[in-house]
């Protein structure tokens, strides 16, 4: 089940709101794209994990995601060990992705800036031979290493690396959002009115989301766009690929 893209989350909905765009506008491309979640966002206040599992696969669905995996780390109270390091290894070794997407290294919620980390070690260990994994299947796993490593920004408006254009998909972007009724402010989700807000539960969040994704796509001359930071310098073969 080799991908072109695995995109990582310490929760569900964190690749929704953060490289969804991205991820929409290269599986329009063609490109292959597996998703990962760490943990089931069970300290999440509004909803249950049940919910939000179904809400994931939805998600995932409506992006058109090859996959959707779920390592059940504990929300909240994960640690960067080796026991989550080698759970991460076994689906990089599994779907061998180009490019892995992972969470901000520094934002509002604490898990995100450890989840960071932890993908940031379990990409580089993947390609360690003398680490030995398997499969579900039994198999034993071969070392692969992503190609490149890229941070989404999220809650805190770190200064991007690069810009994706996200300008053609907003749309589908902000629709697949939605499919987290529990989370967010979606009038005829009813079921959910009575639960307590979140600074992410207001009726003004989904304005502010895409004024964000305008602000960030403003800095490189796009619509719309979604930044991201690097983990090590990029290089650039040709100067008039740069936009």
């Amino acid at each position: 089940m080799k991908v072109d893209i695995l995109a990582i989350g310490v929760h569900p909905d964190d690749i929704e709101l953060s490289c969804s765009g991205t991820l929409i506008r290269y599986i329009k491309a063609g490109k292959k794209v597996g998703l990962l979640d760490l943990t089931r966002g069970e300290l999440g206040t509004r909803g249950t994990a049940e919910i939000r599992d179904q809400e994931s696969r939805t998600a995932a669905k409506m992006m058109g995601a090859l996959f959707r995996e779920n390592l059940q780390m504990a929300d909240g109270f994960f640690q960067n060990n080796p026991e989550n390091v080698r759970k991460i290894i076994e689906v990089i070794r599994y779907c061998q992705p180009e490019i892995v997407l992972a969470n901000a290294p520094k934002d509002r919620h604490p898990d995100h800036g450890r989840a960071s980390k932890l993908t940031h070690d379990a990409c580089f260990y993947a390609g360690l031979s003398k680490i030995e994994t398997q499969w579900r299947d039994g198999q034993k796993q071969q070392k692969w290493r992503p190609r490149c490593l890229y941070h989404y920004i999220q809650d805190f408006n770190l200064k991007p690396d690069f810009v994706i254009d996200i300008s053609n998909v907003i749309d589908q972007k902000m629709e697949v959002i939605k499919a987290y009724r529990s989370q967010f402010h979606i009038p005829e989700a009813s079921e959910y009115a009575q639960e307590e807000q979140t600074p992410i539960s207001g009726a003004d969040f989904m304005a502010f989301l895409k004024a964000k994704s305008s602000s960030y796509g403003r800095e490189a001359g796009y619509d719309f766009g979604e930044g991201y930071i690097t983990s090590r310098t990029p290089g650039l073969r040709d100067l008039f690929e740069l936009d």
